[in-house]
């Protein structure tokens, strides 16, 4: 599965941006697609998740302000990101995460977010 992520930038805090990933095969099959980000000297975490059944996972740090979406008939996967604050910077990666018994192993090139104060 090949990812590409877009939408990435420059935004004060408070702002709002909206992140796409396309992907180059059908996803209505794919068990779980995903959004993490990796902040320069930390690990890779995730941010969301939503899988075939639609059911959405959260990290506690952007829960109500971030909204992840997926259309299948687009092949696409979305993150919302609302109230956007400094400590979202980071590069963020589009996952996807093929069986239920899997993990996230199909990465995008990632798309860099800079929330300035």
């Amino acid at each position: 599965v090949q990812l590409v992520e877009s939408g990435g930038g420059l935004v004060q805090a408070g702002g709002s941006l909206r992140l796409s990933c396309a992907a180059s095969v059908s996803i209505g099959n794919i068990y779980g697609m995903g959004w993490y980000r990796q902040a320069p000297g930390k690990q890779r975490d995730p941010v969301a998740t939503i899988t075939t059944s639609m059911s959405t996972n959260y990290a506690d740090s952007v829960k109500g302000r971030f909204t992840i979406s997926r259309d299948n008939a687009k092949n696409a996967v979305y993150l919302q990101m609302n109230s956007l604050k400094p400590e979202d910077t980071a590069v963020y990666y589009c996952a996807a995460r093929i069986r239920v018994f899997g993990s996230y192993d199909s990465w995008g090139q990632g798309t860099q977010v800079t929330v300035s104060s």
